[in-house]
């Protein structure tokens, strides 16, 4: 049974706020669980039938959980992907809820529903540099991962 306080720790990802929308100048920036919630709503919708939809739900909710300890590391951080993936595998480790096997299948994007969440990912934050531009923002470098789509 996962204790109180993991889950109390885990829900922290409300607090976390997405990195790159505040580099980019945005106000108010949505906060990491908001995006794992846009993905969520995405892939109700979008699911292909051949999909396990509990997966990719899980895949979407869970595949940023580490960044409650690590922060959103962005490329502009300039930390390595090899790096980046040992800091959130041993905040896993550390969080004492079970999100694991999901973080490393998201990870390791072998199985079609980790490899359709990583599209979810990239949509869900092409579509929320749209709702942005509203504040008179150039956020392209985030809309183009829709078009790589």
């Amino acid at each position: 049974m996962v204790s109180k306080e993991a889950l109390i720790e885990a829900l922290g990802l409300k607090e976390v706020v997405r990195a790159g929308w505040v580099r980019a100048g945005v106000q108010n920036p949505e906060s990491v669980a908001a995006h794992s919630w846009g993905m969520a709503m995405l892939a109700t919708q979008m699911c292909p039938e051949e999909l396990d939809l509990k997966r990719v739900l899980q895949l979407c909710i869970l595949h940023d959980v580490a960044e409650v300890k690590v922060g959103d590391i962005t490329p502009h951080d300039n930390v390595s992907a090899e790096e980046k993936h040992r800091l959130e595998s041993e905040a896993i480790d550390s969080m004492g809820i079970d999100a694991k096997d999901i973080f490393d299948e998201y990870e390791a994007q072998i199985t079609p529903e980790s490899q359709f969440v990583r599209h979810l990912d990239k949509l869900d934050m092409a579509l929320q540099a749209e709702i942005y531009e509203a504040q008179n923002l150039d956020l392209n470098e985030f809309k183009k991962a829709v078009q790589e789509w």
